[in-house]
């Protein structure tokens, strides 16, 4: 497995932490790759440093799908959570708008603090994404770059489209963590929606542990999509029966989510 550590990579955004960037197999400095940008990027290649142990495997199921022709091979970026995982993950702009008022106090228990995702992505595309183009031979341009993740993950991938949508073609938003501000944050994160003509989004769910919470919330943001103009297209939400809350369930999909935001 090829990937290349950044360790403590520095910003003046966001605390300093880890970048890993995989690189596929048939790697070749005169080939160009898209690049899909992960959250929680200590959890996606190797259990030692994956929650429970257990990683997605995301590269295993990258070479899987190119292997197989139905993805192109892709550099993926896995940036690392910090002690603040929460607050750099919560949509800092939903959290402040009036209609999320009566959620800000369960917010600010969970998370010791206000939101400052606004500051966490200005360092993944003003100083990771940058870095990233200039050091590997990437597809810099909006149709090649998509960034994923799950629970709170899943919200700042939304987060990263909506707030930059000529920057991020597509998200991948894996058992989005909607709990974390209920109907007022999809509702919120509605607004802010990217033009669907231009982007694809990718939303799933289980029914097992914190997932078993989302179906409600997953299917009024589903409504939301259909009336901004997305369709099979360009959005769809899965539901995993039985599945879990966890790595290990996400890995089981992952293939899902990189097929359809990747491939033609």
């Amino acid at each position: 497995m090829n990937v290349v550590r950044h360790a403590d990579f520095p910003s003046q955004f966001v605390a300093a932490r880890n970048v890993d960037v995989w690189l596929p197999s048939d790697y070749a400095e005169d080939r160009r790759y898209p690049v899909l940008y992960m959250h929680d990027g200590q959890n996606l290649f190797e259990p030692i440093s994956s929650i429970g142990g257990v990683a997605w495997e995301v590269d295993k199921a990258i070479a899987r799908l190119a292997e197989a022709k139905k993805i192109p091979s892709v550099i993926v970026v896995g940036v690392w959570n910090s002690d603040i995982r929460w607050r750099e993950y919560m949509p800092q702009k939903a959290y402040e708008a009036a209609g999320f008022e009566r959620n800000r106090a369960m917010f600010l228990e969970r998370a010791g603090g206000e939101p400052n995702s606004d500051a966490y992505l200005r360092f993944l595309v003003e100083e990771v994404k940058p870095f990233v183009d200039a050091n590997y031979p990437t597809l810099p341009d909006q149709r090649d770059t998509f960034v994923m993740g799950s629970s709170m993950g899943g919200l700042i991938s939304l987060y990263a489209v909506s707030q930059y949508p000529d920057v991020f073609y597509g998200a991948g938003c894996v058992s989005t963590h909607w709990s974390a501000g209920r109907d007022e944050l999809v509702d919120e994160m509605a607004k802010m929606l990217p033009d669907p003509k231009s982007h694809k989004l990718y939303f799933d769910y289980g029914t097992v542990g914190l997932d078993a919470e989302y179906e409600p919330f997953q299917l009024r943001m589903d409504r939301h999509l259909r009336k901004a103009g997305y369709d099979e297209q360009n959005s769809i939400t899965r539901k995993f029966d039985g599945a879990d809350h966890n790595e290990a369930a996400w890995r089981t999909r992952v293939e899902i989510p990189l097929e359809f935001l990747l491939g033609s």
